[in-house]
């Protein structure tokens, strides 16, 4: 008999992934079956087209929003299949789209450059009185931002209120993030100068700002960004400090940062586990390594246990700065104190291991952390397929692409150039034919490939002898009009 068991059960367990079998995992009260998630996902990756619509139709499952929602964190990457999916089950008698369920397909969109039918979409939302959250706005704002439209993405956010979802403080300060994450931090510091009166910054928008200018690593805006903090009556926290420390750390000013550190101390702010993260990580990556395993090794003295994400630290200073082996030593003394390593975790071994060359314990590694519930995402995947191309091993890459293509775990873009350019670099003809091949896939699938990418490709076909292969796949993506303009004949 299947088991049921309710959302909050299912995130709270220690164990929650190696359960994945039996149990489905929902933000809302309705369940469904992790065999039906299953189903529908193989079915939407492997079939086109009419046969996609008989599959779904003679499956027999019960569409909820939940397991809409996360069929479509499934196929994110296959933004295509996503739409067709996504309009079939909004058709379907007694389901009706979620709001998270909405944000995904406006995410795959967004990711698309798919505009038009994102805002189709947003109008149906409104339409039907489904709520539009200031994360839908976010997600839409982020999209921009990263694609170069930080003037765009400012009047989406300030329409917010045409959608019924007047921005707040809240919003603000998620969106000044966006642009701070997107390292166009300048914009995000005029943004705030010109809106601030009407949101009345607190010290997250502050120390946001902060960090986004640690980030691009331009320390003395960032400290006087705090002055200002402090002059408008917001005192410094941790966070204040622990922003600082990074962005010492991320200019290579390790003196700096380890003044900073004792002052932090002798003014009574005692360092969390954040810090002592940062400073692990800062000064490994400075090569001090001995003094970050002293500095991880002294946490516990202190009255700080670490964290995965502080082992995490120290694991990839030792991958980088030292040896995968001693990173090994590391990570068994944190399966022995009780850490349930993440996927972070294990990117960073298999990273490690890559790059000292030892492929086949990478594809060990990665069998184990499935075997122990952690299932390996896009990232994994695209580690292993670029070492496989650095190394000249074109046809192990390609084949662990397929495995991906099957529904493990589908590629994104990155995957496909990272292969793309491998095999244009042979400058063989049939390699050259692959990159065509894959070209034309990774367009089906909605992905806009880069500019230098797609014409790499194409000249790689002309100068092979292959121009009637370069005309057809020029000819053919140009009638679809799945590339972008300056791509077209």
């Amino acid at each position: 008999m299947a088991k049921w068991v309710l959302p909050s059960q299912v995130w709270n367990h220690p164990n929650r992934l190696s359960l994945s079998h039996c149990l489905s995992y929902s933000t809302h009260t309705q369940l469904f079956l992790q065999s039906d998630l299953d189903k529908a996902t193989a079915i939407v990756v492997q079939n086109k087209g009419e046969s996609l619509y008989s599959g779904l139709k003679n499956s027999e499952i019960q569409w909820s929003a939940n397991l809409v929602e996360k069929v479509l964190k499934n196929i994110w990457n296959d933004g295509l299949q996503a739409i067709r999916f996504f309009n079939w089950v909004g058709k379907q008698s007694g389901y009706k789209h979620s709001t998270e369920a909405y944000n995904y397909m406006i995410d795959i969109l967004a990711r698309m450059r798919d505009y038009r039918t994102l805002w189709h979409l947003m109008s149906n939302m409104r339409r039907e009185g489904c709520p539009i959250t200031p994360k839908t706005f976010s997600i839409i704002t982020e999209r921009y931002v990263v694609q170069g439209k930080e003037e765009k993405a400012t009047r989406v956010f300030l329409s917010m209120a045409e959608y019924g979802c007047p921005p707040d403080l809240s919003a603000f300060n998620a969106f000044l993030d966006n642009l701070c994450k997107a390292r166009k931090v300048q914009r995000a510091e005029r943004v705030f100068r010109e809106l601030r009166y009407q949101f009345r910054p607190d010290g997250i928008t502050y120390n946001t700002l902060a960090n986004g200018w640690c980030m691009v690593k331009n320390i003395d805006r960032a400290q006087r960004i705090l002055k200002e903090m402090i002059h408008r009556g917001f005192n410094p926290t941790l966070v204040t400090c622990n922003t600082l420390l990074h962005g010492f750390f991320n200019t290579g000013q390790v003196k700096e940062a380890w003044k900073f550190y004792k002052e932090m101390k002798q003014r009574g702010c005692l360092p969390d586990v954040v810090t002592y993260t940062t400073i692990v990580y800062g000064l490994g990556m400075a090569g001090e390594i001995e003094k970050a395993r002293k500095i991880f090794k002294g946490m516990i003295k202190n009255g700080c246990l670490p964290n995965v994400v502080t082992y995490n630290a120290m694991l990839q200073v030792l991958c980088r700065k030292d040896s995968v082996n001693a990173a090994f030593v590391v990570f068994e003394e944190m399966i022995r104190r009780g850490y349930v390593p993440n996927l972070n975790t294990y990117n960073i071994l298999i990273r490690g291991l890559c790059h000292a060359k030892e492929m086949d314990r990478a594809l060990e590694l990665m069998n184990e952390m499935k075997e122990k519930g952690c299932s390996p995402d896009v990232r994994t995947f695209n580690i292993i397929i670029g070492y496989f191309c650095d190394l000249g091993q074109i046809e192990r890459a390609l084949c662990i692409m397929k495995n991906m293509g099957a529904g493990e775990c589908l590629p994104n873009l990155d995957t496909y150039h990272i292969l793309l350019s491998a095999l244009c670099a042979t400058r063989k003809s049939n390699d050259l034919l692959e990159a065509g091949k894959q070209l034309q896939e990774m367009v089906g699938k909605g992905f806009f490939p880069r500019r230098f990418v797609f014409n790499r490709v194409i000249d790689g076909l002309f100068v092979t002898g292959n121009q009637e292969s370069a005309k057809e796949l020029l000819r053919t993506h140009s009638q679809s009009g799945r590339l972008p303009r300056e791509f077209r004949m």
